[in-house]
């Protein structure tokens, strides 16, 4: 007849030796622990940790103990999953022995997978992105590659905006043509032109004075006309004025 508790006890005993810093006893009947499994440092020294809880049931280990995630640090839920699920698998085929050892160091291995996993993860990121940046660039460089459809769809918006700039700048120039005055329009309607040659001259400091004594000495020529000319013909002068 197997003696349960004995078998317990010593494994009890060998766990506390084996994880002397992560092993916690919770409670002695039913006999209850914890255990801390943490993975190897992966990039940049960061690791995944998850805290273990057993409880023994009345006839382990030919029953499987029960178990749960107490605590983690850094883990998905379906980490999380993964690591139930590794359990429920390795204490079906340790039924008979006492398995809190070999359900510990499944475990451990596990969070050593999941480390590598997130560094490569990582890696994959970071190659997508640099990817995603050459692409840009070329992107940047050579342009869109042109075919019937986008330059259709280029020309078509060229056209309109081109139309709206004719209109625009035909709507300014019937504008400023309607305010638009003619030379003789300023003459009407702004009489200081009619002084403003004189105005000018003066501001220059050019005073215009006449000579009044040249008008009068035009008495003393001697102007001939062309009647008292002995060899005019009024004929020849209508001649010349029709040529």
């Amino acid at each position: 007849m197997t003696d349960y508790g004995e078998e317990q006890r010593n494994e009890l005993e060998a766990l506390e030796s084996i994880y002397p810093d992560s092993f916690t006893v919770l409670s002695e009947n039913p006999p209850s622990f914890t255990i801390t499994v943490t993975s190897e440092a992966g990039e940049n020294d960061e690791t995944v940790q998850t805290t273990l809880k057993f409880t023994y049931s009345e006839k382990y280990p030919d029953e499987a103990p029960l178990y749960e995630i107490f605590a983690q640090l850094n883990l998905e839920d379906n980490d999380v999953a993964d690591i139930l699920k590794l359990l429920a698998l390795q204490a079906e085929e340790n039924l008979g022995m006492v398995m809190i050892f070999t359900l510990v160091t499944a475990v451990q291995e596990k969070l050593n997978e999941i480390v590598d996993q997130i560094k490569t993860r990582r890696e994959e990121e970071k190659k997508q992105k640099e990817r995603e940046a050459e692409e840009a660039e070329k992107q940047l460089f050579h342009g869109t590659p042109v075919t019937i459809e986008n330059f259709l769809n280029w020309k078509a918006k060229f056209d309109a905006e081109l139309l709206e700039i004719k209109k625009k700048r035909m709507k300014e120039e019937e504008q400023a043509g309607k305010n638009k005055l003619s030379g003789r329009q300023l003459f009407e309607t702004d009489h200081n032109l009619d002084t403003s040659d004189i105005q000018f001259l003066e501001d220059a400091g050019n005073n215009v004075e006449v000579d009044e004594s040249l008008f009068q000495e035009m008495d003393d020529l001697e102007l001939e006309d062309d009647e008292d000319d002995p060899d005019y013909n009024p004929a020849d002068r209508e001649s010349d004025l029709t040529d």
